[in-house]
């Protein structure tokens, strides 16, 4: 269990990333990964990304996050597990791709940069993460199908915040905290808030098995 978060300022009209409120998002996080932090911001502060870190696979500083790819312009920031990856890995391999760690996560960023968002066809195991595509100046999430790992995102129409948990979004102090009509009615309806609603109007839950590209 770790925790993620990103924020991307996509629209022109959209103040730059607020470092503080992206490392108050992670930090709120920190009973999902009390073995490290970590963010990024690019230098045109217009997306950054957080990670809070439980070490399991490559418990080394070679699998600290965000993870870089400076050559392909990519960072990653990853919550979960890959079963299959070492099996990835071994393909990526015979492709001519050279890996520095053995964690799952720099699986993830190979695998993006060699087949795009076709690479979620791939994978065999519990995730939520961001990867920031600094050539495309995109961001690409993805969930798993079963939708173990948790992902939220608001969008404002300016700026897009994601992260593992709703309190995380809302104690970035960037987002609405108006109540979800839909979110509550179906709490009380069936005692849990159906996807992709949440308690908050503009707070979504990425629904299981799907993607996001922005």
């Amino acid at each position: 269990m770790c925790g993620i978060a990103a924020i991307f300022a996509y629209a022109a009209s959209a103040p730059g990333v607020n470092e503080p409120e992206l490392v108050r998002i992670r930090d709120h996080m920190a009973a999902r990964g009390p073995d490290g932090a970590g963010s990024w911001c690019e230098p045109q502060q217009r997306v950054g990304l957080a990670h809070r870190r439980l070490a399991i696979i490559d418990t080394s500083a070679g699998g600290a996050q965000p993870m870089r790819w400076d050559e392909r312009q990519l960072v990653i920031t990853f919550n979960g597990e890959i079963y299959n990856y070492r099996a990835l890995r071994k393909e990526l391999e015979t492709r001519g791709h050279v890996f520095r760690s053995t964690s799952d996560t720099e699986v993830l960023l190979h695998l993006y940069a060699d087949r795009g968002d076709a690479m979620v066809e791939e994978l065999r195991g519990m995730y939520a993460f961001a990867i920031w595509d600094g050539r495309e100046r995109g961001l690409f999430l993805a969930r798993d199908p079963l939708g173990i790992k948790p992902l939220y995102f608001a969008d404002d129409g300016r700026t897009l915040r994601a992260a593992s948990q709703v309190k995380a979004l809302l104690a970035g102090g960037g987002v609405s905290t108006a109540s979800s009509p839909a979110g509550q009615v179906g709490f009380f309806l069936w005692g849990h808030v159906p996807e992709p609603f949440t308690l908050f109007q503009g707070i979504r839950s990425l629904p299981a098995g799907t993607t996001l590209w922005l």
